[in-house]
C-alpha cells in the first residue's frame, strides 16, 4: 500500500506532515506519487484563499480517479470551519492535527487494516487513549484551558508524543508551540490551531540533542507564536529566553556546526533577554524574522496587534545593537480595510527606516470567521496591486544595500540543493540570503562550505567554491 501526502502552507504543517508520515508507514504503508497511491492525504492552509483553491482542484481529480481504482482521501492542518463544512462532501476523513493518533482507527472504519494499525507512534511512548480528542477550534472559544488539559497533559502533547519522519538528514523542524492567543482581527490561526499551547522543554531538548548528535545543520524551532513559550504554564516551563539558553549550550557541547532557527515570533512578545541569549550562542542564528504587518499605527490597531510602530523601532535598534550581523526579515499586509494613500506611505516610510532583508508582502485577503472579514473589503484590487509593486520595489532597493556589502567576500552556506540553473547547487547563508555556486558535486548539499561572492540581486548571492567546511566553527564571514 502507498500513500501521497501534499503539504500546503507554513513550515508548522511541513513538520506536522512528518509526524503523518510516521503514523502512515508504522501502519505499514509506504509513500509514493498520487497516481499510484491507495492514500491520498492533504495538510491544508487556510490562511490564503489560493491554497484552498488548489485543494478543491486536486480533490475533484481524485474523485474522479475512484471510478478506476480503490482510493481513500483525508484532508487535516489548518482548516477553518466554513472551509470544512464544504469539504465534508468531497473528503473521505477531515480530521484536526491533534487527531492525527487515532488516524488508524478512523481508517479501519474503511476496512484498512495491518499488523501495524493499532501503534501509531515510533520511536516514543505509546498511548492508545484517543477516543475523547476535541477539535482544536473548540479549544480556541475555552480561554479558560489552553490547550484542554487531559489527565495533566494537553492534547497536543499526544499528538508532540509521535516521533516524525524527518523529510531531510541535515534540516530538522522541531515544534515547541501551537496556537495563538493574539486574535489578530485578519487572521485565522486561532480558529484553526486554537490556544497557545507550550510542549514540553524537556521533550524538545531531547529532540534538538539527538538532531545535533546526529549531525543535523539546520535546526528551527515552530510556533504559531512562538515566543511565547511557556507563558501558558509560567511556573512549570522555561521562558523563551531560557528554552534559547539550553539549546544554546547543547549547541555549545557537541561542538558541531549547526544553526538554529525560530519561526513566527510576535513583536509584543519580543523581550530584550531573546536577543542578549542569541549574541551569546554561535549556534543561534543571527537572523530575525519579526513581522510587522503594517507600519501604521491606526492599521496596526484596527488589527489587534497590540504593538506601535515606535514599539517595533526600539526592538529594531537593540537588534541592531547586539546583533549587527544579523538580518531581518519581516511580513507586511497591503490593502487592509480602510487602509489610505497616507496610512500606505506610512508603511513606506517604516520599510525604509528599517532596512529590511526580506518582508513577505501579502494583498489581503478576507478569511471566512476573522473579525476583518465582517468588515468591508473596501481597498479595489488594483490599488493593492498597486501597493504590492510598490512596497515590493522598495524593498528590493534596501535588500540590494546588503548584498552589496557582501562582494569580493567570503562567506559560509549551508548547500540545501541543487539549483535550477545546470552544473549550480544552492543554499543559504546564516542569514538565510539565497546562494548559488558553480559544482556539478552532489555530495556537497547537506555540507556547509565557503564561497567568494561574485555577483549580487536584491535577495540572492552567486560565488565560487573555495573549499568545504569542517565541523568546528569558522568565521561566518570575511
Amino acid at each position: 500500500m502507498k500513500y501521497f501526502l501534499l503539504t500546503l502552507g507554513c513550515q508548522m504543517n511541513k513538520s506536522d506532515s512528518e509526524r503523518i508520515s510516521t503514523v502512515l508507514e508504522n501502519m505499514g504503508y509506504l509513500p509514493g506519487g498520487e497516481e499510484e497511491a491507495d492514500l491520498i492525504g492533504v495538510v491544508a492552509c487556510s490562511v490564503r484563499q489560493k491554497a484552498i483553491d488548489k485543494v478543491y482542484t486536486k480533490i475533484y481529480r481524485w474523485n474522479r480517479m475512484k471510478t478506476s481504482r480503490n482510493l481513500i482521501t483525508f484532508l487535516t492542518g489548518c482548516v477553518l470551519p466554513a472551509d470544512k463544512k464544504k469539504f465534508e462532501k468531497l473528503f473521505d476523513l477531515i480530521f484536526t492535527t491533534n487527531e492525527l493518533p487515532g488516524l488508524p482507527d478512523m481508517l479501519r472504519q474503511y476496512g484498512v487494516v495491518t499488523s501495524f494499525a493499532s501503534s501509531p507512534w515510533s520511536g516514543s511512548k505509546k498511548n492508545t487513549n484517543h477516543a475523547a480528542f476535541l477539535p482544536l477550534t473548540e479549544i480556541a472559544r475555552d480561554k479558560q484551558t489552553p490547550g484542554n488539559l487531559q489527565d495533566g497533559r494537553t492534547i497536543m502533547d499526544r499528538l508532540w508524543e509521535i516521533h516524525p519522519t524527518y523529510h531531510s538528514e541535515f534540516e530538522a523542524f522541531v515544534p515547541i508551540q501551537n496556537g495563538c492567543d493574539k486574535f489578530c482581527t485578519f487572521c485565522a490561526v486561532p480558529y484553526t490551531r486554537g490556544r497557545e499551547v507550550s510542549r514540553a522543554s524537556g521533550e524538545i531538548l531531547d529532540e534538538v540533542r539527538a538532531l545535533m548528535k546526529q549531525g543535523y545543520k539546520s535546526i528551527t524551532l515552530l510556533g504559531q507564536n512562538v515566543n511565547s513559550y511557556g507563558k501558558d504554564k509560567p511556573e512549570t516551563e522555561l521562558s523563551f529566553a531560557g528554552l534559547l539558553e539550553e539549546i544554546g549550550r547543547l549547541g555549545e557541547v557537541y561542538g558541531n556546526k549547526c544553526w538554529v532557527y525560530f519561526t513566527s515570533p510576535h513583536p509584543r512578545d519580543m523581550k530584550p533577554e531573546v536577543i542578549d541569549v542569541i549574541s551569546r550562542y554561535r549556534c543561534l542564528a543571527k537572523q530575525i524574522h519579526l513581522p510587522l504587518q503594517s507600519g501604521d499605527n491606526e492599521v496596526l490597531r484596527r488589527m489587534n496587534r497590540k504593538h506601535t510602530v515606535e514599539d517595533y523601532y526600539e526592538i529594531v535598534r537593540y537588534i541592531r545593537q547586539k546583533l549587527p550581523a544579523a538580518t531581518l526579515f519581516t511580513d507586511i499586509i497591503v490593502g487592509f480595510p480602510g487602509e489610505t494613500d497616507v496610512q500606505f506611505e506610512h508603511t513606506r516610510k517604516a520599510l525604509a527606516a528599517v532596512q529590511f532583508n526580506m518582508a513577505y508582502i501579502a494583498v489581503y485577503s478576507p478569511r471566512p470567521g476573522t473579525v476583518s472579514a465582517r468588515w468591508k473589503d473596501n481597498v479595489p484590487m488594483s490599488v493593492k496591486k498597486e501597493r504590492l509593486h510598490t512596497l515590493t520595489g522598495d524593498l528590493e532597493e534596501s535588500a540590494l544595500r546588503w548584498t552589496k556589502k557582501m562582494l569580493d567576500r567570503e562567506v559560509t552556506i549551508l548547500v540545501t540543493g541543487k539549483d535550477r540553473k545546470a552544473e549550480y547547487l544552492s543554499g543559504h547563508t546564516e542569514g538565510r540570503i539565497n546562494v548559488r555556486f558553480q559544482s556539478p558535486n552532489v555530495s556537497l548539499i547537506g555540507q556547509f562550505v565557503r564561497i567568494m561572492i561574485t555577483s549580487v540581486t536584491p535577495f540572492s548571492i552567486e560565488g565560487k567554491l573555495i573549499e568545504v567546511e569542517e565541523k568546528a566553527w569558522t568565521d561566518p564571514l570575511k
